[in-house]
């Protein structure tokens, strides 16, 4: 062994001690050796200061995802996860031993234990898993605004609908609700009502938002609005001692980014509301990881970009780790990057001159090393390979380390189509959302006293002398008599992303209802 390889493994058994709660990452390589001393590790109590999983495409970053979501499950910490093509379902089966498996077992000096993971499966649109869905009301108007791909004019609007239905206590729970609204302040008896008291507002702009919110229903994807709303306490899930990994499958919605980037923005703004302040723990209570990760930030304005921001920087107090996952370190936004705290890097690719530049700025986020050229070892990582740093047990990051990972413990690919029909239809929280509720809302509301008040009319009309004729009460104040809307709480509060804070969801007359 030369001195500089007994200097090497030194440096990482310092900076990776295996004290306390960890998760095993793998070994150190030092000029193209596994070094199965130097024991590379993320401490769990770091986990909340968040990460970043980077690297070119087919360079082994969805397995780094699962290798780190399997030792998570086995501390007893749940995990979120976005299933972006469906294949890490595979979580739910022991792996099986392979040549390979067993020629990096031997060089990290591990053995290969295969195992199962307790998995929950969720879905967009219903088909794949238990329907995770939100009523309109809580979502909100700056995300609704987002998966509808509004401009500015447009999302004002919204935002001027959005606050009509919030002063008057109009429950809107699902799409048929809001366009029943859309239309009533546009088209209908509303329209001179939101001129007096908001400003009117242009019906060609809401027709756009209506016809953008019928091609989400010609897309089948209505059903992740409505009722029974999707508890987040469900994520912090235990099963038999070990972190239930939820599993968002959004195979079948692949094209529709803006969709389910934002409905996991939404996922992490209400784990930032409902979840109390705990301090530093000695495990989070619950690790996010965020695939895809630059479309989170893709075409969003100033002030969106400003309020993930402060969602990642407050989560981590509540005891929520975020990890995002993502080609380049570039795509994310400096001002999150640097909150960003545990790095693992997979090799980068350099094949234009926009490539060369991502290596520079990548480059550039990694301290100095005495024993590696940056820009070299990040073109030249193989697959399974990665560039690591993270905060030691003091919070402080470690010098770099490129490291040959350990290897997944359960499948790596999906579960066979049968085993996973069997795991949706067996699921404890599919048989909890699988069925839709659709209680009296804004809809129903809307429609009735419409009719009455046209048949008022007509009837006084009628009988009523020229001069005489009574004033009736205005639509709003017969709505805001309905029984529905005295169960809904005096004030309605909006918080980051135009999201309801402090909402609940509760049963009145056997019905599921929305309240706050």
């Amino acid at each position: 062994m030369t001195d500089q390889t007994q200097s090497f493994i030194e440096k990482v058994k310092a900076a990776y001690p295996p004290k306390g709660s960890f998760i095993y990452l793998g070994a150190g390589i030092l000029d193209g050796e596994v070094l199965a001393d130097a024991e590379v590790n993320l401490y769990l109590h770091m986990m909340n200061r968040h990460g970043l999983v980077a690297g070119a495409t087919g360079t082994g970053k969805t397995r780094t995802l699962q290798l780190l979501a399997e030792q998570l499950s086995d501390a007893g910490v749940p995990v979120f996860m976005l299933d972006v093509k469906g294949d890490l379902s595979g979580l739910y089966q022991a792996g099986e031993s392979n040549p390979k498996v067993e020629e990096r077992a031997k060089m990290l000096n591990k053995p290969f234990v295969p195992t199962g993971y307790p998995i929950e499966p969720y879905s967009l649109s219903g088909k794949l898993g238990a329907q995770m869905r939100a009523t309109i009301l809580e979502f909100g108007p700056t995300l609704l605004a987002k998966i509808l791909e509004l401009n500015d004019t447009q999302t004002g609007v919204l935002s001027v609908i959005f606050k009509y239905a919030d002063d008057h206590k109009l429950p809107l729970i699902d799409l048929k609700d809001f366009k029943k609204l859309i239309s009533y302040l546009s088209d209908g008896p509303g329209k001179d009502e939101i001129k007096a008291d908001y400003g009117s507002i242009s019906s060609a702009t809401t027709g756009t938002i209506l016809r953008k919110i019928i091609t989400i229903e010609q897309q089948g994807l209505n059903a992740m609005f409505g009722e029974p709303s999707f508890e987040i306490e469900d994520l912090l899930v235990r099963t038999g001692g070990k972190g239930t990994i939820s599993l968002l499958n959004i195979s079948d919605v692949q094209n529709q980014p803006k969709l389910y980037s934002t409905f996991l923005l939404s996922l992490l703004a209400e784990l930032f509301y409902t979840l109390p302040e705990v301090g530093d723990l000695d495990q989070p209570k619950l690790v996010f990881f965020i695939d895809e990760a630059h479309l989170l930030f893709k075409d969003s304005s100033k002030v969106f970009l400003e309020q993930i921001e402060t969602i990642i920087r407050l989560i981590r107090s509540k005891g929520v780790g975020v990890f995002f996952c993502t080609q380049s370190p570039s795509d994310i936004p400096e001002s999150v990057l640097s909150q960003l705290g545990n790095r693992i890097q997979h090799a980068l690719r350099v094949f234009t001159p926009n490539d060369a530049d991502a290596l520079k700025k990548t480059v550039n986020t990694y301290p100095t090393s005495n024993f590696y050229k940056i820009d070299k070892i990040l073109t030249s990582l193989g697959t399974g390979q990665a560039l690591i740093t993270v905060l030691n047990e003091k919070g402080i990051p470690t010098e770099v380390t490129a490291t040959m990972l350990t290897p997944p413990k359960a499948i790596m690919g999906p579960l066979n189509i049968e085993n996973y029909k069997v795991l949706v239809q067996s699921s404890v929280m599919n048989k909890k959302y699988g069925t839709s509720i659709d209680p009296e809302s804004a809809y129903e509301i809307l429609t009735e006293r419409i009719n009455k008040q046209l048949s008022t009319d007509s009837t006084t009309a009628e009988n009523t002398p020229t001069g005489t004729k009574k004033q009736e009460k205005s639509l709003i104040e017969q709505v805001m008599g309905a029984t529905i809307t005295r169960q809904i709480g005096k004030e309605i509060v909006r918080g980051l992303f135009g999201m309801l804070t402090g909402k609940k969801t509760r049963n009145i007359g056997g019905k599921g209802i929305f309240g706050f």
